[in-house]
Parts: C-alpha cells; structure tokens; sequence
C-alpha cells in the first residue's frame, strides 16, 4: 500500500504506540513485555484514507501473531495470547467494515462472549487451527469441508458451523458479559460512541485507537460532544489528503464542498444541479422513489417528515392498517425485557437486534407476537424473534402496533430514518430529502460552530456508495413492482465447487 504523508505519519505514531503495547509491526513480531499503551484517535473525513489505513493495521497485526477477536468465538484462554478486536457501534457499520475485507463486530458483540456446546466447540477449535479434525456424530465429511470452505472465505465460526447445517441453538448454548480484557481495540465510526460504551471501551481495552470523522453528528444528548473531543490534541492524528482513488468522485466533491464557511445552501444546490448534468452518479428527483424505500430508506431531518414518507409508502404498497406486509423494512429501537431475562436481552442482542439494526420483516412467526426477520449485517440474518412493531401515523399520538409480543424487540418502520439514525451505514443509493435541509437551513441553527444544515447534508450525501439521489419535492412515485422478500432468501452453497474444492483437498 502507497501511503500519502499524513497516512505515513499516523501509522509510524500507531506503530509506536503499539510498540509500547508490545507489538513490533515492523517486525512482525510479539515482544515479551507490553501491556497498556493509551490511546489514539485518527480523524479525518470521508474520502481521507481511514479505512484504508485501519485495513492495513488489521493486516500487519495479523503478520505479528496478535489474534483477531470477532466476538463470536475466542476459543479457550491462553496465556502467550495477544489480542485485537476491530469494532463499529451498529451491524451496519461493521458490515460495511467487513466489505471492505476488515472482519469488524460491534461493541455489544465483545461485551458478551458465547458458550459453545463441548462437541461442537471441537469444530470451532479446528477451523481455528488449534486443532485435528473432529469426527462430531450426525455430522458427515461433506458437511464439516463445507463448514471450512466457507471459514476460510468468511472467518466466522457460527457461519462456517451454519453451513454445515446446524443451527446457533445447536451450539450456543449461552452468552456471558466479558470477564477478561482485550489488549489493543480499533474502533470505526467512533463518532457514534455515547458516553456508556466509550468507558466500556476503556475497561476493556488497555490499548484503543480511535477512528472518526469530526465532521459528522453527534450522538443525540451529548450536546455536540464526540468521544474524540476529550483526547488531547497532541494523541489525535489528522488525515486531510483526499486520495487519487476518490478524486473525480462528485459525492465526496459535493461533501467536502460543504467545509467552505460561505456556502448557503442555494449555491449547494446549484452545485448538486451541475453535478448531475455532468455525471450520472448524482441525480436530481422531483418524487421519492418508493421502490428504493424498501432497501435503502429516505433521509431525513425531522420526525415528522420521517412518518408522513412512511404512511406516503404504505399506501403506496396498499399496506392493511392493522398487518404488516412481507418485505417492509424495519429499524430495530431497543429491546424491552425486564432484567430478570437478561439472557435471552444478550442473546438477541447476540444475533444483531440491537438498537439501530435494519430489519425487513419477512411473515409472521409460528407464535403470537412472534415475527420472521432479516437481519442486515450479520452471519446468520434469518431470525425469528418476540416483536413489538410500532407504526407511526401523522397526527396520531400513539402509534399503531401491528405485532404486539409482551416483550421482546422493538421496532419503527425503516422506510425513512433521520439522517442521525443512519450514521455509520452505507448503501448503493441513497434518497435525501432535501426540503428537510432546507428547514434545517433556514432555521440557523448551528452544531459544535457549523451550520446545522451543512452537518446533516454531508453526514447523509456521504451514506451513498455510488449514486446519491436528491429529492427536491414532497412527492412519492409509485412502485412498479410489488413488495417482496426473494432478494432475501438464503441460498444453499453451490455443490460443484463445494466438491470441486473436496477434491482439491484431497491427497
């Protein structure tokens, strides 16, 4: 990797701080002595070489023997073990994290640690090289090489053990909160850190490396405050250089744009104009597209926008009042169980239904209350959970609750979030709701000495991975095709390869 200065520069204070750590990067060894290092934040803003530069940490960390930790095995401890843990606040964040071949997981994920099944912990240790090949009964050769196809390409044990046809209640059989610290944490998107989990971080944790985007939205009731505020200017680690890889991208152009203190926002606008006449990455629409709404939900700054665009969507789609339709999209808002049924909290929370979550609902469960779902971002996304589904109508006080367990996960509908809420995630196009910004514009508030408006805008145009869409009109286009879950549906590994790579594997 060609590093540009300021990337050279923070990885050589990285590798120093790791050196204290006892990690020797540079020659990819483990040294006796280390513990403790502190902290580092690397900040920088989209397009700056965060990512990359977190990649290849991860990659030379592994070259020095320090074991990754992904949160769903660690296998029995050892005590010449040294650890790293790539973490995000949400499964979506991590998920766009491991798209870019960095295995993350997200915070909750390292506070609770599983408890695997004896017999079946004997895979996990295998694929994990710390042990031979188990002979595991009900289980067949086919199935256990189709379990180490899949790890090698994935590296998740519940994946690989899921592909060999067993199910998470086959072999977990619990979770328990973190009794042993961690050595060094990487943490993305540390911007969306609240309070409480930064001084998890910390106790878990002796070394931690923060990486985060200043320009970004607080976490709401933190008055502006981002984890990073408080680390003292000579432990922050700046990156301004825009990288060739992302130079001619109008998105990044558009979001960068929005640091110029003379800016309003009709020039933004004529900015955004130009840049669709040029380049078919940035569209200007008169209608929200609802047919996108099903994956990737409109941005917005207010809560009432938010549920007009949701009840605009359900008529569309010729939603029933009092059911849900399979393939509406939901986000998850927390877990409501009373502390006695801790267990069964951390085990949903386990298998990605945790606050923020993007769900989509596929069908009712077998039990009252109960509800099939897709849960993005995680290895196993097929669930079926209690659930406490509240839609939200204009005018209405209360909403309606479709789905009504006695406690389980609560969900909103995720047809339109505000731009708070989908920090962290990413998505091929992305809708924007540009009469919102406008209000936020005219308003005049500001957020840590910036525009309010320009903060939303660039935290929800840099959600777009490839196309940013910019919807001028409180308008809704209809669908062309019916809600549907088929792009959801799990498929079964491809037998060809599987056995083309069987005999590969034999002698």
């Amino acid at each position: 990797m060609q590093f540009s200065e300021d990337q050279a520069q923070a990885h050589d204070r990285i590798a120093e701080l790791l050196l204290k750590a006892g990690v020797d990067l540079q020659n990819a060894a483990l040294l006796p002595e280390g513990g403790g290092a502190g902290m580092l934040a690397v900040l920088g803003k989209a397009g700056s070489g965060k990512t990359r530069l977190l990649a290849h940490l991860v990659a030379e960390l592994e070259e020095a023997g320090v074991e990754m930790i992904s949160g769903d095995y660690e296998g029995r401890p050892r005590k010449d073990r040294r650890s790293v843990a790539v973490l995000a606040p949400t499964n979506k964040a991590a998920s766009v994290l491991r798209g870019h071949g960095v295995p993350a997981t997200t915070i909750h994920r390292i506070l609770y640690t599983p408890l695997y099944d004896p017999e079946y912990e004997k895979i996990a240790e295998w694929l994990a090289n710390r042990a031979e090949r188990p002979d595991i009964e009900g289980l067949t050769d086919v199935a256990l090489e189709r379990a180490r196809v899949f790890y090698e390409s994935n590296k998740s044990i519940p994946g690989a053990l899921a592909a060999a046809g067993l199910r998470g209640s086959d072999f977990i059989i619990g979770w328990t909160r973190r009794d042993e610290p961690l050595d060094i944490g990487l943490v993305d998107e540390s911007s969306m850190l609240d309070d409480r989990q930064f001084e998890d971080l910390q106790q878990i944790f002796s070394t931690l490396i923060l990486f985060g985007d200043p320009a970004q939205l607080a976490p709401v009731g933190q008055s502006g405050a981002m984890a990073f505020d408080g680390v003292s200017d000579r432990k922050k680690l700046i990156l301004h250089r825009i990288h060739r890889q992302t130079r001619g991208n109008p998105i990044l152009d558009l979001a960068h744009a929005l640091a110029d203190p003379d800016l309003g926002f009709h020039q933004f606008e004529q900015m955004i104009e130009t840049a669709a006449r040029e380049d078919e990455r940035v569209i200007v629409a008169p209608r929200v597209d609802a047919g996108l709404m099903a994956r990737s939900p409109v941005l917005v700054w207010r809560n009432a926008t938010r549920i007009r665009l949701i009840q605009a969507f359900r008529t569309a789609y010729g939603a029933p009042a009092d059911a849900m339709l399979p393939g509406e999209p939901l986000i998850c808002d927390g877990i409501e169980l009373p502390l006695k049924h801790r267990k069964k909290r951390v085990d949903l929370e386990a298998r990605g239904l945790i606050k923020g979550a993007q769900v989509v609902f596929m069908g009712p469960g077998r039990k009252p209350g109960f509800s099939r779902l897709h849960v993005f971002g995680v290895d196993d996304p097929q669930v079926s959970a209690a659930t406490i589904i509240k839609i939200e109508a204009p005018g209405e006080d209360e909403p309606f609750i479709p789905s009504a367990a006695r406690m389980g996960a609560t969900f909103l509908h995720g047809a339109a979030v505000t731009i708070h809420k989908a920090q962290g995630s990413q998505w091929p196009a992305v809708q924007v709701f540009a009469p919102d910004l406008y209000a936020a514009a005219q308003a005049g508030r500001t957020e840590a000495g910036i525009p309010l408006w320009k903060r939303l805008t660039y935290v929800a145009i840099t959600r777009a991975e490839h196309s940013l869409i910019w919807v001028t009109r409180y308008r809704l286009a209809k669908p062309t095709l019916p809600l549907g879950v088929e792009d959801l549906r799990a498929t079964p590994p491809a037998p060809l390869e599987l056995q083309a790579k069987t005999e590969a594997a034999q002698p």
